[in-house]
């Protein structure tokens, strides 16, 4: 359950960093980047075993 929650939600965070939007188009790197390190985070903790 809690696997499925975390990837719903890294998916969501990957469509929300694209820049498609106006306001988005100034922050750079900052949101991608942040979402990156959620995946490798998650990537860590599933070939740890804690998840």
């Amino acid at each position: 359950m809690l696997y499925t929650v975390l990837v719903v939600l890294l998916i969501l965070a990957l469509i929300a960093a694209l820049p498609r939007w106006g306001h988005s188009r100034s922050w750079g790197y900052g949101p991608s980047g942040a979402v990156g390190i959620a995946l490798v985070v998650l990537i860590v903790l599933l070939l740890m075993g804690q998840i």
